[in-house]
């Protein structure tokens, strides 16, 4: 076998509308909607530069299958660079972009093949010499729900010392979070006798095996607070032997983050606001040329646990910081990529918002020591948090009012050990707060967006 090199993306969703965002000006709106281009433009350009052999895409090209026109013309540019490089693409549709799409579609250039509603299989060869390294299998979705189990219809060529690359748009053993489509089992997958299965479809980045790989590359660019982290591509590295080495390479022009920052040891409202600025700063820093869209949640105990659950404070520092991060903006000229394909000057830090989970300085062990209504609560407490059978039927007990409600009761049912010494720890801290008549009712999860 012939060692050869191709690129694995998958979840392109180009021309997502970016919708529920508030307080956003409308620049940054222009930038996050041009978001996806700009990632799958560095695709392009990544796999030009690498000198891959081919690229494979695992569905959901578009981000709607009625795509519109402008997305349908960046694609198309997209395919034209990397056929003026010889590099060959394999596509398959996905339950965003069936083949049941209602809008006409711009032919695909000769060097882009997509594979059809049933599984296929054709022949890759290497870009320099012509020789035959892979054999990839495909199917795209006809119709946006596709609940057959795909998997079953890849099956080795018999006798082929070829690479097996196997295309699928697909639910793995029931991953939560997407929808259940085209469902199958690592061990379908491990009974097909392919080498690589490059999977589309769920968008965190995850390997779920190395023999076989069955591999989820994520998608190429997040696209809300529920998909942050890094995200990109797979460049894979196939060795004369059969043996495989993936590196993931980065295409995300805008990085969603969750962020927690603690106020233990802040005293003040200028050393609160400090930290935020700091904490700011940091992630400016660690993503240059990049627009960061994070969300903070406080969370520790202290003296700033009253101020910021019962005034204003965080939502005015955040409309300040939002203010001040429009200014930037405007300042940087986000505007064009540059050669290596990120915005010029430094990053750009968007706080979407703020979530309050801190708490009132409680000396637990002063109270336990009280003889008194406080101290006999955190004692019964402790002993209770020490036997998970009595935090359940505590927890149990107190919820149970809550029961009729059918998406409460599974949310409760759904609730780990750890979540119900939360929710006990919780319990004590409001009714010490109640008790306190210096300190004002604790709005658990309060927050400013």
């Amino acid at each position: 076998m012939k060692a050869f090199r191709f690129l694995h993306a998958a979840d392109l969703h180009l021309d997502t509308p970016f919708s529920g965002m508030s307080g956003v000006p409308d620049r940054l709106r222009g930038l996050l909607r041009e978001s996806t281009f700009a990632a799958f433009d560095r695709l392009v350009r990544l796999a030009i530069e690498e000198a891959v052999d081919f690229v494979v895409i695992s569905g959901d090209i578009y981000d709607a299958s009625d795509s519109s026109l402008r997305a349908q013309l960046r694609l198309r540019e997209g395919w034209d660079k990397l056929g003026e490089h010889g590099i060959p693409v394999y596509m398959i549709r996905g339950n965003h972009d069936p083949l049941s799409g209602r809008r006409l579609r711009l032919a695909l250039p000769g060097h882009v093949y997509e594979f059809g509603p049933r599984a296929e299989s054709v022949t890759a060869v290497r870009r320099h010499d012509g020789e035959p390294v892979a054999v990839l299998t495909g199917t795209s979705y006809p119709t946006p729900a596709v609940h057959d189990n795909l998997a079953l219809q890849y099956r080795r060529e018999p006798g082929s010392v070829l690479y097996h690359i196997g295309l699928l748009h697909g639910n793995v053993d029931g991953q939560e979070g997407h929808d259940a489509y085209a469902p199958c089992s690592l061990r379908d997958l491990e009974a097909s006798g392919y080498d690589y299965w490059a999977l589309g479809h769920i968008h965190k980045r995850q390997i779920l095996c190395e023999s076989p790989w069955v591999v989820y590359p994520g998608n190429i660019q997040g696209r809300s607070l529920k998909e942050t982290g890094p995200k990109g591509c797979y460049l894979v590295d196939v060795a004369e032997n059969g043996e495989a080495r993936l590196t993931f390479r980065r295409l995300d022009q805008v990085l969603w983050m969750e962020s927690r920052l603690s106020i233990d040891g802040l005293t003040t409202e200028e050393a609160w606001k400090g930290s935020v600025e700091e904490w700011l700063d940091e992630l400016r820093e660690a993503e240059p040329g990049r627009i960061t869209v994070a969300r903070l949640t406080f969370t520790g105990r202290g003296p700033l646990h009253t101020l910021l659950q019962s005034g204003p404070e965080a939502a005015e520092l955040l409309q300040e910081l939002r203010r001040q991060e429009s200014g930037r903006l405007e300042e940087a000229g986000f505007a064009a990529a540059d050669a290596g394909g990120l915005m010029p000057g430094e990053g750009i830090v968007w706080p979407a918002g703020f979530k309050l989970e801190t708490g009132v300085e409680l000396d637990r062990e002063g109270l336990m020591a009280e003889d008194s209504f406080l101290g006999e609560l955190f004692r019964l407490g402790e002993r209770t948090s020490a036997e998970p059978e009595y935090v359940d039927e505590l927890v149990r007990a107190a919820l149970a009012p809550l029961s009729d409600n059918r998406q409460l009761r599974r949310l409760l049912q759904e609730q780990d050990p750890e979540a119900k010494q939360d929710l006990l720890r919780r319990a004590e801290e409001l009714a010490a707060a109640l008790l306190n008549e210096d300190t004002p009712f604790p709005r658990e999860g309060r927050g400013a967006s």
